[in-house]
């Protein structure tokens, strides 16, 4: 009896050890283009505008976060791009997907941290935006009634969903809910199909802005334009604004031995880099946490 018992606790422990391992990140990351729905997505696409957009990249940090990713506050002018009076999601059949599936708006309510009741109040809460810089996330695939984990690089012009602190909460293209990454072990390994503009070194992360936003100042690179969006609306009540004079110094030239690509336009600005440590968690006013307890790993974008 005492050796089978021992025998159960080393099993219990290796069972926590795999688990926590995962979850900390396995040292694989999916990348994932703008338009491509994925496997184990939540829902089909609500992706209403994407990607054809004059994208740049990033300045270059003097330092680098844990985990080797450079970090943009969500308050960031122009970290977000998008087309003025137009929603890069359609809300409203996102909403209409989780909502007919119970079973679904569990999972995704499990993910987000929030009550499967609070779903559909969740999501017309939050913003329709474009990225504009490939991204690090971790993102959340339904598989067999649950919400599966596993670290991504969304591509720039992917359409989300973001919340009043700047957070990507939603990938419109699958309806997956999407947290903050999570440290990889070692160097991560990209799994999937690369775009041509892709650079491991340029992706950010984004951290929560230190108080709940009420507009976002977003970039429109189809007019080269600047416009303030009202957070939780769809485009409606765009205004247009002036170019900030922080946070839009334009992003460097692509490298020599990276993949070639164009040149970013100097007059398409980008998203001011920060290296100071993140703010503050949400006040209660945010949507919600990134994501609740840790989901079941093993997804596959």
């Amino acid at each position: 009896m005492a050796l089978l018992a021992g025998a159960l606790v080393a099993a219990a422990a290796l069972a926590v050890f795999f688990l926590r391992s995962d979850n900390g990140g396995s040292g694989e990351v999916f990348l994932q283009s703008a338009s491509a729905e994925g496997s184990d997505p939540f829902t089909a696409s609500t992706a209403k505008d994407t990607g054809g957009q004059a994208t740049a990249a990033p300045t270059a940090p003097a330092a680098t976060g844990a985990s080797g990713t450079r970090t943009v506050q969500g308050s960031a002018p122009g970290l977000y791009g998008g087309t003025q009076n137009v929603s890069s999601c359609d809300v409203d059949r996102q909403t209409g997907y989780l909502t007919e599936d119970q079973t679904k708006a569990r999972a995704f309510a499990s993910a987000a941290g929030i009550e499967p009741g609070d779903v559909p109040e969740y999501l017309r809460g939050l913003t329709p935006l474009q990225l504009r810089a490939d991204t690090r996330v971790t993102n959340h695939g339904y598989r067999s009634g649950s919400a599966t984990a596993y670290q991504a690089v969304l591509q720039a012009g992917t359409a989300v969903l973001v919340d009043d602190r700047g957070m990507p909460r939603v990938r419109c293209a699958c309806g997956n809910p999407l947290g903050p990454p999570v440290a990889t072990k070692g160097t991560p390994e990209p799994k999937g199909k690369a775009w041509r503009a892709y650079r491991p070194g340029e992706a950010i992360a984004v951290v929560p802005a230190g108080a709940a936003m009420d507009v976002m100042v977003v970039y429109d690179p189809r007019t080269g334009q600047w416009f303030e969006r009202p957070v939780g609306t769809r485009g409606d009540s765009d205004s247009p604004t002036s170019r900030p004079s922080t946070g839009t110094s334009p992003g460097p030239a692509p490298s020599s031995t990276a993949p070639s690509s164009p040149a970013p336009s100097q007059s398409s600005p980008s998203p001011s880099v920060s290296h100071s440590s993140p703010p503050p968690s949400p006040s209660p006013k945010a949507p919600g946490p990134a994501y609740g307890p840790a989901a079941r790993p093993g997804a596959r974008p």
